[in-house]
């Protein structure tokens, strides 16, 4: 302890100095589920088996329990305050009807300050002490004792490990009796039409595809006690347990065909079945009254029968019922009727939520299965069988009842040719409780709980699986079961017929021998002596269906026999035969015991007819010399079967076992094994084969027996055997016995495994079961059998005490002498010590000296040796941890082989699945041995696995070593061996030999060594802090490489993670010393989370609950997000169009790093591990290693601070509480209809969005948690905007991108799981934030102001507005507003002078939070902005600055956000005004009356901002008056340009955002070129024309009205090249998402002169790779885009205001169809109005107002297209040309001279309309009113040339393509020659064609149809025979008509086309000018104004 450095000692005894009780031996009772053990009767010698197998079964469990083990995590949490999680007042209150009055009423003037009288309000309370402290570190010392109060100490509570994440050894399943899936079955009822005899009902399952009876039987019967008393004389007591009217029946393999068999049997009677039913078929209960006498005389004849024959039986009916019809119909809660019950197919499915303690089967059929019943959670269910099959004499046997119930499977109902009863029986089928009183078992012992007095009780009825099962046995059971099935006489000539067999088991031969050991049946004795066998009436050969069940003796001799005895009933009694009615037939026996073995299996027995000679029981029935029925031939067919935990029913079991105690106990040789006898020379040899052929054994019978088995190769090992005077060498050949059984458990695909791929009986055997063997019973035992010399004794002890492997290599010495002089004395004392001491040498050596396959596999599952070595270890360990130390406690031959073993590890093909295996291994062995060995080892290992690697990946070699040192790690004297010793001398063990310079240094010296170099994983360090250092080292190297997915750096964070969690929530940890040391210990880590800053994942993912993940641990590994320049802006802090910035810039820059490696799971986890550190290490030396920090580490550090905040950001929590139940239920069926709704998004999608409006948006935005939306959902540069809540209208984070969806995992989880989850991740993200908070108040106490000038301060405050940006807790939001004011107090003049973007943003937020409507948040929100405005007052040009950013982000806040509530923040305004009334030391200047600024002008906007909330143009054209209101203050113009900008993004309309965004840059630019005169600048708003014409109207007012260069003009971070190229930049990213690439283009021409000035050809590159995409997008997709719908609208009516006739162009999605819009408008406006109160006018003829009602408002609707000119054609070439700058629109109206829209072709007119729009589209909004409209007409003639024309296009087009479509032309020719059609053009052509007209005037008109027609059958020539090539061979007669069809439309028209008019070509002699009549002007009504 001299080198531990000063307080290190006290600090190390806080910890534990190294206790030793960290792995103890407990003996733990085992669960006994009855009320005593199943053991065998008293009195008895057991044999050596059976004593050892009763012994196996009752002994208490041997657990090693490792102490220490992690306890609850949550301590008291305080519940956390978020605005997100309060609902406002009036959050949710119906949205008052807009009047559209209200816009015009108020367009012409500007509400001032009185119209919003801020005095008139209450003030909110202020702060106290706002002005208090004039001494800077006086703020600061009040705000860090604020902050450290009520703080939670451990971090890691809040953020507990996953399950993957726990290092700790999975524990097994406490071995218990196997249980399949337990149903109760309660008979409730069984009732015939007649009731006159006792009847009796067995019970039992079968399962018909296995053709298996698979449960024993339950007897019950319902008689009543009356019909009872008939029996008594037969009867001489009933036992209570013979009462059960209840069975619990166990199924472990479900199964369709499961079918519960009711079997009815009567007193025997005279007369076949048929006869004795005939009166249950004949009579019915309701004609009891008019059978009266007969009934009466059926009873007494059977009472008569029962007193007389009342101990037999016979045959009467039975009924089954399919079992999982039955559960899966209760499972859908569905009556169970009679129909389904016969039948045997499945109604229902549901899900297996039970799986029992059997390891389950792999295979398909077995999971299908267990998928479809639900057999421990189905509903009650009462089943009503109302028919009976009547039994068939000849057809008793299972084999026929297998066909019955085939055939009942197959036609779902009972043949015709099975007789039926009529009656019932009632069962009532339930899941079976856990605990259920007056429980009986199989045994019929009580099974706890114990029932009261004279309870009832309820059965147990043991299963017969279907199949194996492969359970260990438990307990004690020895059950036999007799099954007689059918008997021959038909050849014997005596009158036996009516025959039955009793049944007794004896253990002698003298009828006194007879055991009552046979289970009795229902209402009688628990046991009875003798059975008899149902009979069938004269049946010479009957088959039998009884079943026998027997309790076994536990010790069978050759005297046990079962005897058979055969007798004929007399039914009728005679009149001179008063005696017996039996008659005897003859006698069969057959003995348990063949050669000592347990006889089962079915076997044909002869019959004797004398009486049985003497001692015939010693033989098998063919031996003894007696008269024989049919000459000696087996007659009596019957099958025995034993269910039994003592008989192996396995040959190379029992020989085994039989070999294995004839070593240990006295024996006479030759000894017999089953057929053979062996001497004793060949014992060993035969042992030797015994012990090989065990692999060979069945694996049913092996695994039953497991247990025994593994204990007696384990002594094997252990106990060297003297066999004939010789040593036996036993130890090798059982090692390798033993790795065969391991190595076929571990390959069986029917045994299950745990996580970490061990066996499961394995493990469970390690675990509870294995102890070193007794052997001091086992040696003196062998001594004395073997050989009763002393010398042989000696011999014997010699060969004990040497190695059983080795004879060379002997034991410890000192013990040898003492032993042997006991052994010579004949004492009986021995030093079992030495004999647990040789047992894990000798297995150590057995794996070193293994070769060949037995190596393979033994290094293979290492584990199972390495537990067994530590159980065996911690023996020894416990028996001389007094006063031995460690390194004594084991032999160097034992340490060397456990060298060897670890060695031969490392070289192994299979090192991967070892690796975890060793690491528990060493991890155990450091609680064990000599710690320095122990390090040595993990040395050695980490080494050679890096040399030994060449086959293995890089990956998976460092997630090997990462695995390997977190189990380690996670070791209970990890902190006492990392802590305190820096030396070999001082540390219990160091494996690196050049510590010992460094003797005497403490590893925390800060004096002696660099603060720095403390967060540098060096050389020293790693040297210092071994096991700290291996991890470290592992996790920087992972993170440096590439891994699929990210699984090898998420292994390596969860490690590091786990260890931190551990220290964290360690008892002894809970000092803050012992902490501080802890996490100096891990500073390093920090300098390795700062170098890969570019791994982490921004996005936020869930809070950690384990219980909603939605996904493995692989697939959150999947999905990695790589971190783009958006997010880097975002986490910034900055609003939306911000671009230019250098913060964050090294998050896109990289240091050299791959960015966007690891899941959002997984960056939290690195996170918490940084922010643990941060919180618990020393403060000084944080803050000195800040101070010391280099400026790009600082910035690095900042963005780590600021990445943190985002990850651990709150997310909201649901409080269904918070709204009625009603409200939210109808809430949640709107969301769900939107979302059904919008699902496609296609014109319909878009038609029902815009319907809802905002109020559906709105409403899914408040009651969803988040609203989750796909990737490609938002602009590719932009991320989303908006929080959870809607309250803050800066960038967020992508939650688009998150990994985890809110919803999915809230279905099941009950309102206190998620009030606790949402406890936990408030507290998570309240003291998260309160780190990083902490931290920032270091670096910002720590640096100098010289250094705060460059960055420092900027970063902070970044950081700090990043807070609160994001959704915080009041309690963070106060001390972090305090933090702010302490920074505006310190450095306001630095603030305000160098950080006016800073500035902004903070007026921004801190408004944000004004408007807040939880009370805490605007108080201190208040108050840190009246100390902005009162700090910036001191300066005239930062208070001129901050009153014009206040302004901004006044109006910004009101643009943005949609559930901004103007009456709070008019409440702070208030408050801010009380602030300055009562600051003492400014009312003699004018600061309180600059307060109020212009802000309630602004205010007054939200008025009429909240009434048109609901419709998208209205709120435009309102935002865009307050924008034109601006036009002299550029900073709000352009702030309210970007909030429109905003809202157009939101509703997905991207054009017009983008032009918002470049009004904003034309804005922007006029004042640059008023401020600079640079030639690479545009020159104000002319150089954007190429654009849009629009951008002309931001040109600039004078200089005499507005100088750029005033105080708080111009001066928002957008007045500034960077900010120009931002806005430009933006808005080429909306173009592009719009699709028109084509303008993309002219922005980047203003961009890159400005860009090529500056030389910037990083961003010169980036945009002009953006061009190139721009461009192939042409290409790819130019006549694929889809450009705007137009609509005219036009609004009459009184009620529309200042809109009253007048009309607008709506700009719409394309593909939007007129009823799309008609209806939205129409809903809205319904809204309005009220539905009655509105009408839409179908047609597009002229409104005549005087037919309108004048309370009516009307909405015209009609669709129109872009018009141009002949000459504008020219120029608009591409389709984007023609559908870019439009400002005339055209509709056409068609007409007749009689009034009506349609007539005949001759007299058909057609109005065309040209509308001429204000502005040009696209704008900067999606409707502009139209300024001037003009009509012309056009004549039938005219009408049909542009008909004519249209089609001839069509068919041009459709014929010249690129890529022909077939369909296309098809559809366009069928429309122009088709036969069905052709009357169209030829009609057209017969009407105006047919003759030369009157009218000269129509000449041309005559003459340019007559051409119209040329081209166009021209183009129908072309397009057929273009479709001749196109079409396939099926299509010939198709092709074939079309060209007949050509060839006559052609016929028919020649003549018409080639009549010319002659006059036309004749000289003009003078030109005609005449005005036409059909074209008019008109100009609307209103055409100056603008639609406001």
């Amino acid at each position: 302890m001299t080198q531990l450095h000063s307080g290190d000692v006290e600090l190390m005894q806080e910890l534990g100095d190294f206790p030793d009780d960290h792995l103890e031996v407990q003996l733990v009772e085992r669960e006994c589920r009855t009320i005593r053990h199943s053991i065998p009767e008293e009195g008895v010698e057991l044999d050596p088996h059976v004593r050892d197998c009763v012994q196996s079964y009752t002994q208490p469990w041997l657990v090693v329990s490792r102490r220490y083990e992690r306890t609850g995590l949550h301590k008291v949490l305080q519940k956390q305050t978020f605005e997100s999680d309060v609902a406002p007042d009036n959050l949710f209150l119906q949205a008052k009807s807009p009047s559209l009055a209200v816009l015009s009423d108020d367009s012409g003037r500007t509400l001032t300050s009185s119209d919003f009288d801020l005095r008139g309000l209450q003030p909110d309370a202020r702060v106290e002490g706002l002005l208090r402290f004039s001494n800077p570190d006086d703020l600061d010392r009040h705000n860090q004792e604020s902050r450290q109060a009520s703080r939670h100490p451990e971090l890691f509570a809040l953020y507990p490990p996953a399950d993957e994440v726990s290092p700790i050894r999975p524990v097994p399943d406490c071995p218990k009796e196997h249980i399949g899936h337990r149903i109760l079955v309660r008979c409730q009822a069984i009732k015939f039409e007649i009731d006159i005899e006792p009847l009796f009902a067995t019970l039992a399952m079968y399962d018909l595809k296995e053709k298996k009876k698979i449960s024993e039987n339950f007897y019950c019967d319902l008689n009543s006690d009356q019909q009872k008393a008939f029996l008594r004389p037969h009867i001489p007591h009933m036992d209570i347990s013979s009462l059960a009217k209840s069975a619990i029946f166990s199924i472990t393999y479900p199964s369709p065909d499961i079918y519960l068999v009711i079997k009815i049997e009567k007193v025997l009677q005279q007369g076949e079945i048929s006869d004795c039913a005939e009166p249950y078929l004949v009579m019915k209960e309701s004609d009891s009254a008019k059978n009266k006498d007969k009934l009466e005389k059926l009873r007494n004849q059977a009472e008569s029968f029962c007193h007389r024959l009342g101990r037999y039986r016979m045959p009467f009916a039975w009924a089954t019922v399919n079992i999982m019809s039955v559960i899966s119909t209760a499972t859908l809660e569905r009556d169970v009727t009679d129909t389904e019950s016969l039948n045997g197919e499945t109604k229902g499915k549901s899900s297996m939520d039970r799986k029992g303690h059997l390891p389950r089967r792999n295979s398909e059929r077995f999971g299908s299965l267990e998928d479809q019943y639900n057999l421990s959670g189905f509903k009650p269910a009462t089943i009503t069988i109302s028919t009976f099959c009547k039994q068939e004499g000849d057809r008793l046997s299972d084999e026929d009842l297998f066909k019955f119930l085939a055939d009942i499977k197959r036609t779902s109902s009972l043949q015709r040719r099975i007789k039926t009863v009529t009656g019932t029986i009632k069962l009532d089928l339930t899941p079976a409780p856990e605990n259920l009183a007056a429980c009986l078992s199989p045994e019929l012992i009580p099974v706890k709980p114990v029932a009261e007095k004279n309870q009832r009780p309820v059965k147990e009825v043991l299963e017969f699986p279907s199949k194996e099962v492969y359970v260990p046995h438990n307990i004690y059971r020895n059950l036999l079961y007799v099954y007689p099935q059918r008997l021959n006489f038909v050849n014997r000539l005596a009158s036996a017929r009516n025959i039955t067999v009793k049944i007794q088991f004896m253990s002698g031969e003298d009828p006194s021998c007879c055991l009552p050991v046979i289970f009795g049946k229902s209402s009688g004795p628990e046991f009875v002596q003798e059975v008899y066998t149902p009979i069938t009436y004269h049946n010479k050969a009957p088959d039998f269906y009884e079943e026998v069940k027997i309790s076994l003796p536990a010790k069978l001799t050759e005297k046990h026999h079962l005897l058979f005895t055969f007798y004929h009933i007399s039914c009728q009694q005679k009149q001179n035969q008063a005696g017996s009615v039996e008659t005897l037939i003859g006698y069969s026996w057959l003995p348990m015991l063949n050669n000592d073995r347990l006889q089962t299996v079915q076997y044909c027995l002869p019959i004797a007819q004398d009486r049985l000679p003497a001692n015939y029981s010693m033989h098998p029935p063919e031996v003894p010399p007696v008269k024989w029925v049919e000459s000696h031939k087996g007659v009596f067919n019957l099958e025995v079967q034993v269910v039994s935990s003592i008989h192996t029913q396995d040959n190379h079991l029992e020989r085994f076992f039989t070999l294995c105690y004839a070593l240990e106990n006295k024996v006479t040789f030759p000894i017999r094994v089953r057929d053979d006898k062996i001497p004793e020379n060949k014992l060993e040899h035969e042992l030797k084969l015994s012990i090989i052929s065990l692999s060979s054994s069945r694996l049913e019978p092996l695994v039953l027996f497991l247990h025994q088995v593994l204990d007696k190769l384990f002594r094997l090992i252990l106990q060297p055997m003297v066999i004939a005077g010789q040593t036996a060498n036993l130890a090798q050949i059982a090692f390798e016995s033993v790795v065969s059984i391991i190595n076929s458990l571990h390959n069986s695909q029917e045994l299950a495994k745990d996580q970490q791929g061990r066996n499961c009986l394995l493990a469970t055997y390690l675990y509870y079961v294995f102890r070193l063997p007794d052997t001091q019973r086992e040696i003196l035992n062998a001594s004395k059998s073997l050989s009763f010399s002393t010398a042989v004794g000696s011999k014997l002890l010699q060969s004990r005490i040497l190695s059983s492997s080795n004879p060379d290599i002997h034991a410890q010495h000192g013990v040898e002498d003492t032993e042997v002089k006991n052994i010579l004395n004949s004492k009986t004392t021995l030093n079992a010590f030495s004999l647990r001491q040789q047992f894990h040498e000798e297995l150590a050596l057995q794996m070193v000296v293994s070769t060949g396959v037995c190596r393979e596999n033994a290094y293979k599952y290492a584990w199972f040796f390495f537990e067994l070595l530590v159980s065996v270890c911690l023996g020894v360990s416990n028996l001389e941890k007094q006063g031995v130390p460690r390194r004594s406690r084991f032999t160097d031959r034992f340490k060397d082989d456990i060298t060897t073993i670890v060695s031969v590890v490392t070289e192994l093909d299979q090192a991967e699945k070892v690796n975890i295996s060793l690491a528990f291994f060493l991890y155990d062995l450091l609680s064990l041995m000599d710690r320095g060995f122990v390090f040595h080892l993990v040395k050695n290992y980490c080494n050679q696995v890096s040399l030994c690697s060449s086959g293995m990946s890089m990956p998976v070699l460092i997630t090997m070593r990462l695995e390997f040192l977190r189990i380690l790690c996670s070791h209970e004297h990890y902190l006492n061996l990392s802590l305190f010793f820096t030396s070999p001398a001082s540390a219990p063990a160091s494996p690196c030999p050049s510590i010992s310079s460094q003797v005497g240094k403490s590893g925390f010296s800060t004096q002696e060594s660099k603060v720095a170099s403390m967060f540098d994983l060096s050389q020293d360090f790693k040297q210092q802090h071994y096991l700290t250092g291996l991890l470290l080292t592992e996790l920087s190297a992972a993170l440096d490489m590439e891994s699929e997915g990210g699984k090898v750096q998420k292994k390596a964070i969860n490690a590091t993670y786990s260890l931190l969690c551990a220290h964290d929530l360690d008892p002894r940890c809970s000092r803050a010393e012992v902490r501080s040391k802890i996490a100096a210990l891990y500073l390093p880590l920090v300098g390795i989370i700062i170098d890969s800053l570019n791994h982490l994942d921004f996005t936020v993912t869930e809070s950690r609950g384990g219980k909603g993940k939605t996904g493995g641990p692989e697939e959150e590994a999947d999905s990695v997000t790589p971190i783009n320049q958006s997010v880097a802006l975002a986490i910034a802090g900055n609003p939306f169009s911000t671009l230019g910035r250098s913060a964050l810039s090294a998050l896109t820059s990289g240091s050299g790093k791959a960015s966007g490696t690891l899941s959002a799971e997984t960056s939290r986890n690195l996170l918490v591990c940084f922010l643990w550190i941060m919180k618990n290490a020393d403060q000084s030396l944080i803050q000195k290693w800040t101070m010391d920090m280099p400026s790009p580490q600082l910035n690095r550090l900042l963005e780590l601070l600021t990445i943190c905040i985002s990850c651990f950001e709150y997310r909201v929590h649901p409080a269904a509480e918070r709204w009625s139940s009603a409200l939210q239920k109808s809430q949640q069926a709107k969301a769900r209809l939107e979302e059904a709704l919008l699902g496609g998004m296609g014109a319909r999608g878009e038609m029902m969005k815009r319907v809802g409006g905002e109020q559906l948006s709105m409403l899914v935005q408040r009651c969803s948690e988040v609203t989750i939306l796909p990737r490609h959902s938002f602009p590719c540069l932009v991320p989303c905007s908006g929080s959870m809540m809607g309250q803050r209208e800066n960038l967020r984070w992508r939650k688009d991108l998150t990994q985890w969806r809110q919803t999915n995992d809230r279905q099941d989880k009950t309102k206190a799981e998620l009030d606790q989850e949402a406890l936990i991740s408030g507290n998570l993200a309240t003291e998260a934030n309160l780190i990083v908070l902490d931290l920032l108040e270091i670096i910002l106490q720590g640096v100098s102001m010289v250094d705060c000038k460059d960055n420092a301060l900027g970063g902070v405050l970044r950081v700090l507005l990043h807070c609160i940006s994001c959704n915080q807790s009041t309690t963070f939001l106060s001390h972090c507003f305090s933090t702010l004011r302490a920074l505006i107090v310190k450095f306001g003049d630095l603030l305000f002078e160098e950080e006016a973007e800073q500035c902004a943003d903070l007026c921004q937020k801190v408004l944000q939070h004004c408007s807040s409507s939880l009370d805490s948040n605007r108080n201190q929100a208040c108050a840190t902005l009246y100390l902005i405005m009162r700090y910036s007052y001191s300066s005239a040009s930062n208070f001129s600055r901050v009153k014009m950013q206040v302004t901004m982000s006044l109006a910004s806040l009101v643009g943005k956000s949609s559930d901004f509530h103007e009456e709070y923040l008019r409440r702070s305004l208030r408050t801010m005004l009380a602030y300055a009334e009562e600051d003492t030391e400014v009312q003699s200047t004018q600061f309180p009356s600059q307060v109020q600024l212009n802000l309630n002008s602004i205010l007054s906007d939200t008025v009429k901002m909240r009434e048109f909330q609901e419709d998208p143009e209205m709120l435009m054209d309102l935002m865009y008056r307050i924008a034109k209101g601006y036009q002299t203050s550029p900073d709000l113009r352009l702030t309210w340009l970007q909030n429109m900008a905003e809202k157009h993004k939101n509703k997905k309309c991207f054009t017009e955002a983008a032009m918002c965004l470049v009004h904003a840059a034309a804005l922007v630019a006029e004042y640059l070129s008023m401020l600079e005169d640079h030639k690479y600048l545009p020159v104000g708003s002319v150089t954007f024309q190429n654009i849009s014409p629009n951008v002309l109207e931001e040109s600039a007012v004078s200089d005499d009205i507005l100088s750029p260069d005033e105080d708080g003009v111009c001066s928002a971070r957008y007045f500034t090249e960077n900010g120009l190229v931002g806005l430009l930049e933006l808005a080429a990213d909306l173009f592009s998402n719009a699709g028109l690439y084509e303008t993309v283009n002219e922005v980047f021409k203003i961009i890159l002169p400005i860009l090529e000035a500056h030389r910037d050809f990083r961003k010169l590159a980036f945009i002009h790779d953006k061009l190139q995409k721009a461009f192939e997008n042409i290409n790819h997709k130019g006549h694929k885009r889809m450009f705007g719908t137009y609509f005219r609208v036009g609004f009459y009516g009184a009620k529309f205001g200042d809109l009253d006739e007048r009309e607008f162009i709506y700009k719409e999605p394309g593909i939007t169809h007129l009823p799309e819009i008609s209806h939205r408008l129409e809903s809205f406006y319904s809204q309005c109005f009220g539905g009655d109160a509105l009408e839409i006018i179908k047609d597009s003829t002229p409104v005549d107002r005087n037919k309108l009602n004048p309370n009516k408002a009307y909405i015209q609707i009609t669709f129109v297209e872009p018009y141009f000119d002949d000459y504008e054609m020219k120029d608009r070439l591409t389709n984007f040309e023609k559908n870019f700058n439009l400002r005339r629109f055209m509709y056409t109206t068609p007409f007749t001279k009689s009034g009506k829209p349609r007539g005949e072709l001759n007299e058909q007119y057609k109005r065309k309309t040209i509308l001429t729009t204000m502005h040009a589209f696209p704008y900067i909004k999606t409707r502009i009113n139209v300024i001037q409209k003009e009509e012309f007409d056009l004549t039938p003639i005219e009408v049909a040339i542009e008909d004519m024309q249209k089609k001839t296009r069509e068919l041009a087009v459709a014929t010249h393509r690129e890529q022909p479509d077939a369909k296309m032309l098809q559809m366009v020719l069928q429309g122009s020659v088709g036969a069905t059609v052709n009357q169209g053009p030829l009609e057209v052509a017969q009407v105006f064609l047919n003759e030369i007209p009157a009218d000269p005037k129509l000449f041309r008109h005559h003459n340019k149809l007559r051409l119209c027609f040329k081209e166009f059958i021209l183009r129908c020539g072309e397009a057929v025979e273009k479709n001749k090539h196109l079409i396939t061979p099926d299509q010939k007669e198709y092709q074939q008509e079309l060209k007949k069809n050509y060839n006559k439309l052609r016929e028919n028209l020649r003549p018409m086309l080639e009549r010319k008019i002659p006059d036309l070509y004749k000289p003009i002699i003078k030109p005609r000018i005449e005005s036409r009549d059909s074209f008019k002007r008109l100009s609307l009504r209103k055409t100056a104004e603008e639609n406001p």
